[in-house]
C-alpha cells in the first residue's frame, strides 16, 4: 500500500510519485503512524479549502498543533480563525495589500533586489538562495512593516529555525521553541515602540485601525494581535518567495527551452511565476481539523482529526491539468492553489508574485545564460515548506 510520510527525507526531496499513487489509490488517505487524513485530488483540496464549517483552522495548522488535544483554540492569529471573525480581521489587514498598495511597492522591490544582485555582477559563481533569494524577500516585507534594517536578517534566520525539522520529526525541539519565543518577544517590543514612534508603514496602520465586533462596536487591535500579524507576514513573506525563486533557477536550468522563451518575451514572466508555483509549490500542504464525521471515497474522516490538504499533489492532478508533469510557462491559467485558496488565500499573494516576477526579470537581464550545479544543491526539511536552501550556479562570462 502507498505510504505517505510528510516528515520523511524522501517526501521533501521528491514527493510527486507518492502523490500520484495517493490520487489513484488513496485519495482520502489515513496515516496509521501519525493518525492524520490527507486529500490529494484537486477537486477535494479545493472543496476543503472552501469548507471551514466542517474543516476548521481554529485548531492550528501544523501537525504539532493539530494533534495536540490541549491546543489553545483562543490563539488570536488570523491564520487560525474561521468566519465571521476571520472575515472581519482579514478585511482590516487586507487594506494594506490592495492592488493599488502592491503597485506602489514595485520601486522598493526593484531597489532591494538590485541591492542584492549588484555585488554578484563580477562573480562567475554564486548561490541563488544564499546570496540572493534568501536575503532579499525578508528585506521587502520588513521594510513594508517598518522593521529596522538591522533586525531583518535575524528575523529570517529565526523563521528558518522555527520551521526546521529533523528527518522523521513531526514536532519541533528546544531550538524551534526558543526561536519562536524570541520572535514573539521581538515583535511585541517592536509594536510597543511603534506605538510611540508612528511612521508610514503597515504596522502603524494596524495600530491606528479599528475592527468591527459582532455587536457592531469598534475596537483597536491589541499589541499581541498586531505582533501576531507582523510575525505571520514576516515569515510568510520571506519563506515563500525564497523558495519560489530558488525553484525557478533549478527549473529553468532543467528546461532551457522555457528560459529561452522568457528571454525572447519577458511578458511571459507572470505566467512563469504561476507555473513555478504549480509545479513546485513552496507550501506543499495546509492543515485543518475535522469538526464532524465525513465520508470521502468510502473513507470516514472522524471528527477531531488532523487533516492535510496536499496542494503539491492537487497541482499535479491529471484530472485537472493536461500533461501536469510538464513544466510550461505558457500553460493556460486555472484556479490557483500555489499561494493558498479560499478564505485563507495568502494575504501577501500579490506582493509575492510581484517580488518573484521582478527577481526573475532581473536575473534574466543580468545572466541570460547560467547553469546550476545540481550535485551541490540542497533542499530544506521544514514543517510544511519545501524548496532549496542552496542552489549554486555558474554564469557565462
Amino acid at each position: 500500500m502507498v505510504d505517505f510520510d510528510p516528515f520523511s527525507r524522501d517526501f521533501f526531496d521528491d514527493p510527486y510519485d507518492t502523490y500520484r499513487r495517493l490520487r489513484d489509490e488513496a485519495p482520502c488517505y489515513h496515516s496509521e503512524k501519525w493518525d492524520f487524513y490527507a486529500f490529494s485530488r484537486f477537486d477535494d483540496v479545493v472543496a476543503l479549502h472552501r469548507d471551514p464549517d466542517r474543516f476548521t483552522s481554529t485548531h492550528g495548522l501544523t501537525y504539532e498543533q493539530l494533534s495536540d488535544p490541549e491546543f489553545d483554540t483562543a490563539v488570536s492569529s488570523i491564520i487560525m480563525m474561521d468566519p465571521p471573525e476571520h472575515t472581519r480581521y482579514r478585511k482590516l489587514v487586507s487594506r494594506s495589500f490592495t492592488p493599488r498598495s502592491i503597485g506602489s511597492y514595485e520601486p522598493l522591490v526593484r531597489r532591494l533586489i538590485g541591492r542584492h544582485l549588484e555585488p554578484l555582477m563580477d562573480r562567475r559563481e554564486f548561490d541563488v538562495v544564499e546570496d540572493f533569494a534568501g536575503p532579499f524577500p525578508v528585506e521587502v516585507i520588513c521594510a513594508i512593516l517598518g522593521v529596522p534594517e538591522v533586525d531583518r536578517q535575524s528575523i529570517r534566520l529565526q523563521t528558518d529555525t522555527m520551521l526546521r525539522r529533523e528527518e522523521g520529526e513531526a514536532i519541533g525541539g528546544p531550538a524551534q521553541a526558543e526561536a519562536a519565543i524570541a520572535q514573539a518577544v521581538y515583535f511585541l517590543e517592536f509594536v510597543a515602540d511603534k506605538r510611540q514612534h508612528r511612521a508610514d508603514d503597515v504596522t502603524s496602520a494596524l495600530i491606528d485601525a479599528r475592527v468591527e465586533t459582532e455587536t457592531g462596536a469598534l475596537m483597536e487591535l491589541s499589541d499581541h494581535e498586531i505582533a501576531g500579524f507582523c510575525s505571520l507576514l514576516a515569515a510568510a513573506g520571506s519563506e515563500t518567495v525564497t523558495k519560489l525563486v530558488g525553484n525557478a533557477a533549478v527549473l529553468f536550468h532543467r528546461h532551457p527551452d522555457q528560459w529561452a522563451r522568457i528571454q525572447h518575451d519577458p511578458g511571459l514572466i507572470p505566467g512563469a511565476v504561476e507555473e513555478i508555483l504549480r509545479f513546485w509549490a513552496p507550501s506543499q500542504y495546509q492543515g485543518r481539523y475535522s469538526r464532524v464525521d465525513t465520508v470521502w471515497d468510502g473513507v470516514t474522516v472522524p471528527a477531531g482529526r488532523p487533516v492535510f490538504l496536499l496542494t503539491g499533489s492537487a497541482n499535479r492532478d491529471e484530472r485537472e491539468y493536461d500533461h501536469p508533469d510538464r513544466f510550461d510557462v505558457e500553460r493556460p491559467a486555472r484556479v490557483a492553489l500555489g499561494l493558498g485558496h479560499g478564505i485563507h488565500s495568502c494575504l501577501g499573494a500579490a506582493l509575492a508574485r510581484l517580488e518573484s516576477a521582478v527577481a526573475i526579470d532581473e536575473l534574466r537581464r543580468r545572466w541570460p545564460s547560467f547553469s546550476v550545479d545540481e550535485q551541490r544543491c540542497e533542499r530544506v526539511q521544514m514543517s510544511n515548506v519545501a524548496g532549496y536552501s542552496r542552489v549554486p550556479v555558474r554564469v557565462a562570462a
